[in-house]
């Protein structure tokens, strides 16, 4: 079998196993921290306060990720980044507030540099011809993180009400192992040699810090153009949802005392649900694209946003303001909370947010082929800044504040979006004329003579 497929494979489950760890701990991070509190109330560190740490660093090393991994190489980096999830998670077995905090920040350092090796590492296994198949291979595996984990967490929660120290050390052990194995999964990735040319967009840099300098002032001059601002509000609002439906939905669920006798096993069934409507959006409308996108990529984003919006006005029927901050015997308007409807909402996150991200990506990789370094660079930073934003306010605001803002962003992200693809859609409809214009002026041409 081809190396460098294997080498795919090997980056897919890697992935798979560490996100696994990671994604499960920011599912329950909040309520787990909450029981640690309930334990020692000397413990006063903030689940939410703990993923704004996380994506505020992100943001910030975006910038500074090409130069180590000019440095170090694509698999260094993913290593070393990998080895920082493994460690937040181990903080969790000694629980203290500044320790927490710290993991966290180098945590959001290392999740930049690993996810710049990812895409290094598979553009180096990929050419023109392949890269649709490796990129779909690689996004499945790493959404099916989604399940074991969460599947895991429901089993280890059924009949609790709280949290108990016994519990919680073994779902700690078990995602640190995770992790673990993701990591040596990792390791073993075999040297690829580095298949890019000469860069189209840019001189090529001659140092990693001519890289971290051009990169930014290749991202700033791309920022100012026209649709990229319009496209930044859509970023925004997918940072947004992101930290709604990792962090703060599955814990809301989880402090909602009256939609279970044990609510705390539900939240695992959700991020199940997430998973489920991630791979399904994602395989109907990434692997399934040339099928699906016949009409644009604004139906389909326009699809995420109706879903969304159904989704965000079912959670406010159904869960109250105060779920996302602690144990709660509130309710909203129904009375008591409907379990079916906390996991129905849950797939539908899963499902617009896969409406959004993969019409992202095309237009990223297709409206802006020539600048599209710095158009990642620049769709990363923003969506990590508005997670960062709303882990700090999700702290501070109810549960309806908190949809307020979603709604709000999700309406002028989508129209933003559209815009710029309706712009991008003339253009091209443009570009086609003027080339059977051109076409036909040299029929004309060579018929006379």
């Amino acid at each position: 079998m081809d190396i460098k497929f294997v080498n795919v494979l090997i980056l897919g489950f890697g992935f798979m196993f560490v996100f696994t760890s990671f994604q499960t701990m920011g599912n329950i991070e909040k309520t787990l921290l909450v029981s640690i509190h309930d334990d020692d109330p000397s413990f006063n560190g903030d689940g939410y306060t703990s993923l704004a740490v996380i994506y505020a660093t992100f943001a910030l090393f975006n910038w500074l990720a090409p130069s180590f991994i000019a440095f170090t190489g694509p698999r260094t980096a993913m290593v070393v980044g990998a080895l920082t999830y493994t460690f937040f998670m181990v903080t969790f077995l000694f629980p203290r507030t500044w320790l927490l905090y710290v993991a966290s920040a180098l945590l959001g350092a290392g999740a930049a540099i690993t996810w710049t090796g990812q895409g290094s590492f598979l553009a180096r296994c990929s050419d023109s011809g392949n890269i649709s198949r490796n990129s779909g291979i690689f996004w499945a595996l790493l959404q099916c993180s989604m399940f074991f984990g969460n599947l895991f967490v429901y089993y280890q929660f059924q009949n609790k009400d709280t949290i108990d120290v016994q519990t919680r050390s073994l779902v700690i052990g078990v995602l640190i192992g995770v992790a673990v194995l993701g990591v040596i999964f990792l390791a073993t990735l075999r040297h690829v040699p580095d298949n890019s040319t000469v860069d189209t967009e840019l001189q090529q840099p001659q140092t990693p810090w001519d890289s971290a300098r051009v990169a930014f002032n290749s991202a700033a001059q791309l920022f100012m153009t026209r649709d990229m601002a319009l496209l930044s509000m859509a970023f925004l609002y997918t940072g947004f949802e992101l930290s709604f439906f990792s962090g703060v939905y599955g814990p809301s669920i989880g402090f909602t005392k009256k939609i279970s006798e044990t609510p705390k096993e539900i939240m695992g069934l959700a991020g199940i649900c997430i998973g489920i409507g991630e791979v399904f959006g994602g395989s109907l409308f990434g692997i399934l694209a040339s099928r699906t996108t016949r009409y644009g990529r604004d139906p389909i984003v326009i699809s995420g946003y109706v879903i969304h919006m159904i989704a965000f006005l079912l959670i406010f029927f159904n869960l109250p303001d105060s779920a996302p901050f602690n144990d709660t015997d509130d309710i909203s308007f129904f009375d008591p909370p409907r379990t079916w409807i906390a996991l129905l909402c849950a797939f539908l996150l899963g499902l617009g947010d896969a409406c959004f991200n993969t019409q992202i990506y095309s237009m990223l990789g297709g409206v802006f082929v020539k600048n599209s370094v710095g158009a990642f660079a620049l769709f990363k930073f923003t969506q990590s800044v508005a997670a960062a934003i709303s882990f700090f306010y999700s702290s501070h605001l109810g549960l309806r504040s908190q949809l307020a803002i979603l709604v709000i962003f999700g309406t002028i992200g989508t129209a933003c979006f559209c815009i710029v693809e309706w712009a991008a859609k003339k253009r091209a409809r443009e570009e086609e004329e003027s080339k059977d214009v051109s076409e036909i002026s040299a029929s004309i041409s060579s018929y006379d003579k």
